[in-house]
């Protein structure tokens, strides 16, 4: 198994990728995704993409939810979070019928629009009510079991919205936390895992909670501009270097 694990196509690139995604995790409260997946999908199958990120976004629960916990919106983020329960199988069910390089389009896709929104200044001025958040996180869901991309829906919503910073990061990681266990737990009943993935989930793990630790510890609310533009600059690295153009 050991030797399976270290044959994994761009292992050492998978491993550097989710280190700097830890770090922008870690004080943005988001990005690990929208990071990795347009990396990760140069080396591997969409499906096994979506399965380590997945299992191994549990390293940074680990280290980022016992702090969030105290200060996220609990009832929000469960709305969104058992709107998502329903969506993920279809989003998976959909996955199974593209072809990889059709998923990394419609992930290059979705990382652009958001990150387009976000760095032009969108802003949403009004309140959303229940019947909106269970619409976020029946998107979120869906996209999340097709692409990987678990939060953009749900972090365009607070990212680009009127929240305070360290509400904003609270809630992504509650939430995000919450669709990796949903996903995960879908992945292994269809049977889309396997013991050599777990394998390279545990490695790619290592880096990724250490790199977490470190951009929690320097996150600081009143730096919040400079952890957006940093945030902004590496995803959008990471959307361009993983292009199917380039391959």
């Amino acid at each position: 198994m050991i030797a399976d694990i270290l044959a994994t196509p761009g292992l050492f690139w998978l491993c550097l990728t989710i280190g700097a995604a830890g770090i922008v995790r870690g004080f943005t409260g988001f990005g690990t995704a929208l990071i990795f997946v347009p990396v990760a999908g140069m080396f591997l199958p969409s499906a096994q993409v979506i399965a380590l990120i997945t299992m191994t976004g549990v390293a940074s629960t680990m280290a980022l939810l016992p702090k969030a916990w105290g200060t996220a919106q609990k009832a929000d983020v469960g709305l969104m979070a058992g709107a998502a329960l329903c969506t993920v199988p279809i989003g998976l069910w959909v996955l199974s019928l593209l072809d990889q390089n059709t998923v990394r389009w419609v992930v290059t896709a979705i990382a652009t629009v958001m990150l387009g929104s976000l760095v032009t200044g969108w802003r949403y001025r009004s309140r959303i009510g229940p019947i909106g958040l269970l619409a976020i996180g029946a998107a979120a869901g869906l996209f999340g079991g097709m692409t990987g991309l678990t939060g953009p829906v749900v972090i365009l919503f607070y990212l680009s919205g009127l929240h305070k910073v360290e509400v904003v990061r609270a809630n992504t990681i509650l939430f995000l936390a919450a669709l990796d266990v949903v996903i995960v737990s879908n992945l292994i009943w269809q049977g889309m895992t396997s013991w050599t993935l777990f394998g390279v989930a545990i490695v790619l793990a290592v880096p990724y909670f250490v790199t977490t630790l470190i951009g929690q510890a320097l996150f600081d609310p009143a730096h919040e501009k400079i952890y957006r533009i940093a945030a902004y600059a590496v995803i959008a690295l990471a959307v361009v270097t993983g292009l199917p153009l380039w391959d």
